[in-house]
Formats: structure tokens, C-alpha cells, sequence
């Protein structure tokens, strides 16, 4: 995938469904955690481009280091951009914890399907099963539409509830 914004396409139709029992600020960081390694890779030109940090193994390290500084980054973002009135807002610890996993294991799910190079069950095996399951522009498309129903979803219970 290109980058982290396609990945928010799932994450933001998950948002819809679940709402407050969702973190969306959590996982989006997650998916820039998720980047961070190969990002390194394609700027130094060493290593593995989807390497450990794209395997569930890595996934899980890479949700709890996520969930544990996602908690408060999220909380200080929230404040800044004035969505909480309070830089002390609470998101519930759970709340972060299954963000960050559905985002660190969603991107590997995600990326399986379109990078020839991504090992998601390594050490256990170097096969990747969900390559190529879809084409890249379903891919695409999938996550994009997803963004876009999540998105209407979310808008119109809060519309809903406020009109209730």
C-alpha cells in the first residue's frame, strides 16, 4: 500500500460501527508505527522492505508499544484539535489496546494481499496465503469505499443522537 492514509479506510468504517469503543487517533498511529521500518528501509536502501514489522509477531509487539504511547498522544491530539475539552480525556484502556491490535493486524492482513515480500506468519512460515487473494485495485477500492460508508455511518448517528 502506499503509505499509511489507505489504511484508515477500515479504521474509519470500524470507527462508525463502534464509535466510542474505537479509537481512531490510536489506530491511525499504529499505521504509521506499522511504516516506520520500511520507511527506513526505502530511505537507507538496507534490509527487509516488509520485514519483521510486517509479521504478526512484529504486529503485536509494534500494538503494544502503539497502545501504550497511543493512549496519551491521542488524548494531547484530541485537546489540540479541540474535539476534548480536557488534555486529560480518558480513553479507556481497552478501547486502546483493541485499536491498536486491529490496526497493527489489519495492516498486515492488508499489505499480505498486494506485497509479494510480506512473511505475515513468520517464524512459523515464510508462505504468504493472502497474496493476491484480490487485485491491488480492489484492494484499493475496498479500503477506500470502507472510509467512505464508515465515514456516513459515523456522521449519522452522531446526527441521530443529537436530533434524538
Amino acid at each position: 500500500m502506499p503509505f499509511t492514509p489507505i489504511h484508515m479506510g477500515p479504521g474509519i468504517f470500524l470507527k462508525g460501527i463502534l464509535q466510542g469503543s474505537f479509537s481512531l487517533m490510536v489506530f491511525g498511529w499504529t499505521q504509521i508505527v506499522m511504516d516506520i521500518q520500511p520507511l527506513f528501509v526505502l530511505i537507507s536502501g538496507e534490509g527487509h522492505l516488509h520485514g519483521f514489522s510486517h509479521t504478526y509477531v512484529g504486529a503485536t509487539v509494534l500494538a503494544i508499544f502503539s497502545a501504550l504511547t497511543g493512549k496519551y498522544l491521542s488524548q494531547f491530539g484530541l485537546w489540540v484539535l479541540q474535539i476534548e475539552k480536557s488534555i486529560y480525556s480518558n480513553i479507556r484502556w481497552w478501547v486502546v489496546f483493541l485499536s491498536a491490535f486491529i490496526g497493527s493486524f489489519s495492516h498486515v492482513l492488508l499489505d499480505s494481499v498486494m506485497h509479494s515480500d510480506v512473511q505475515p506468519f513468520y517464524p512459523v512460515t515464510l508462505s504468504n496465503p493472502f497474496l493476491s487473494v484480490i487485485s491491488v485495485s480492489a484492494l484499493h477500492k475496498l479500503c477506500l469505499y470502507s472510509g467512505l460508508v464508515g465515514a456516513a455511518i459515523y456522521y449519522f448517528i452522531q446526527w441521530r443522537g443529537k436530533n434524538a
